[in-house]
């Protein structure tokens, strides 16, 4: 498994999300843990919210796997917060923040959480409040690294007026299909393409390259937000007669593919996959090791319906 910069250090290009183990028997979730870890991935990806309730998710991945302190100091936990599904709101205050990694402390059964990302952006953030919490998080050793997810070059930029920590990792939703973030600055100045519209802040790709911040892809092979996964779809029958073609010539299955046109991008991303599938998880991951040329790349960009000008 290729690494990634992460921080001051690296990372698997490949990350192992937990979202959907709320489910999965104790069995299920050590072979899905299992699977991960023979394909390279120590990297873990939770949050407060998954699984319907909060900390669920955190509590099973710790009860089904009952690591050994030896065994979790050969992992890395990342969870996130800041959503309150209960009342329709997100909240970065000081208190919530606190009282979210406390929970997700015990859930986990850790003494630390390695990544803390806050969920998508809180309107009513005052950074003061994020900064006050991460130093207590960081004096106290129950975080080791911070960083953000779904946001913008400015709300970024609105954090670091007061967090002093060093923000790592940024989690934006990204597949071949689902590409704003990268198509758009392609398209940019082509009046009457809906590919132009700036929807992200303007070059959200570009400000983590130059600021040090890995990007985290979400939904990987989702075709949309949450609209199904484009592998294998008729709706995307010549992107797919593509991916079939580069998967064959590679000797790796398709999923791998589209984990490669991710990780073949020069900002050095992270992959996260949703699935809960032990084979998945092994197939996937082997796309990180495949190394696209730039006219493949490109080819899937353009069999994915983007516009090149």
């Amino acid at each position: 498994m290729k690494t990634v910069p992460f921080g001051q250090s690296t990372a698997p290009a490949v990350v192992a999300g937990m979202m959907r183990i709320n489910d999965k028997t104790d069995a299920q979730i050590r072979e899905l843990y299992e699977a991960a870890r023979g394909s390279g991935i120590d990297f873990f990806d939770h949050a407060d919210i998954y699984g319907g309730s909060m900390h669920f998710c955190e509590e099973r991945f710790a009860s089904a796997l009952g690591l050994s302190p030896s065994e979790r100091d050969e992992i890395v936990l990342q969870t996130k917060c800041g959503i309150v599904p209960k009342q329709g709101m997100f909240d970065f205050s000081y208190d919530h923040i606190i009282r979210q990694v406390d929970g997700s402390l015990a859930a986990l059964g850790t003494d630390r959480i390695d990544v803390l990302l806050l969920h998508r952006p809180d309107a009513l953030v005052e950074p003061e409040e994020v900064a006050r919490a991460f130093d207590e998080l960081e004096s106290s050793g129950k975080v080791r690294a911070f960083g953000v997810s779904n946001h913008t070059p400015r709300q970024i930029d609105l954090l670091r007026t007061a967090v002093s920590q060093p923000l790592v990792a940024n989690q934006l939703q990204l597949s071949i299909t689902h590409a704003p973030i990268i198509a758009q600055p392609i398209a940019a100045n082509m009046a009457g393409e809906d590919q132009s519209v700036v929807r992200d802040g303007g070059g959200i790709v570009e400000y983590c390259r130059i600021n040090g911040i890995t990007i985290q892809a979400w939904s990987p092979f989702q075709g949309g937000f949450f609209t199904g996964v484009f592998l294998g779809n008729p709706e995307y029958a010549e992107l797919n007669a593509v991916i079939d073609r580069l998967a064959a010539a590679y000797e790796v299955e398709p999923i791998a593919i589209a984990t490669a046109w991710i990780t073949r991008h020069p900002a050095k991303m992270q992959v996260v996959l949703g699935t809960t599938t032990p084979q998945r998880v092994r197939d996937a991951a082997a796309g990180a090791d495949v190394e696209l040329t730039r006219a493949e790349w490109y080819e899937l960009f353009r069999a994915a319906g983007h516009v090149l000008p």
